[in-house]
């Protein structure tokens, strides 16, 4: 494996830690791992997280590098390769939360099961506070986890469980009184 002589300051850079690396890593590789994180994401901005957190890694595991393993683009392709997948699962777990009702039996219900005392929990609920209604709208009308409410509604999730533990009791009062 020959090495180039740009590759090997970039080494020499990287093993004692001076910041030149970097900017020689990117004036000389950026292109190349932009172009093989984006075949992977698909979307420029997740792209260009990808890159910026690759160089990160590359800079923190500097002292990984062993050239006797693998050529130095080689190296910097896995990271890339890794962080854009990582990157990508990360977007598509967050931003998948769809639920296919149309093609789901899950909410056919035989109306003869139907407890007809509860089917004007929707009024009930929004006679609540406000911030009750907005956690049990989250969680039961629009079928989120706690986690997901937590995070879409930008609320600690343990308020999220307090506001729920709280607007169930209120519930309970209405049918249970």
């Amino acid at each position: 494996m020959s090495i180039t002589p740009i590759e090997q300051q970039i080494i020499k850079y990287l093993k004692t830690g001076d910041q030149r690396a970097i900017n020689l890593l990117c004036e000389n590789y950026s292109n190349s791992l932009y172009g093989v994180i984006l075949k992977i994401t698909i979307n420029e901005e997740i792209a260009q997280d990808a890159l910026q957190e690759t160089f990160v890694k590359v800079w923190k595991n500097a002292s990984k590098y062993d050239a006797k393993k693998a050529k130095l683009f080689t190296w910097l392709f896995r990271i890339a390769r890794n962080t854009a997948i990582d990157k990508l699962r990360s977007f598509n777990n967050r931003y998948q939360k769809e639920v296919q009702i149309d093609t789901s039996n899950v909410y056919i219900l035989p109306t003869s099961n139907l407890n007809q005392d509860v089917l004007d929990i929707r009024e009930h609920v929004e006679k609540l506070e406000e911030k009750y209604q907005i956690v049990l709208n989250a969680l039961f009308f629009e079928g989120m986890t706690q986690q997901e409410a937590s995070d879409e509604l930008n609320i600690p999730l343990g308020t999220i469980k307090s506001r729920l533990k709280i607007g169930l009791r209120e519930l309970k009062k209405v049918y249970n009184p």
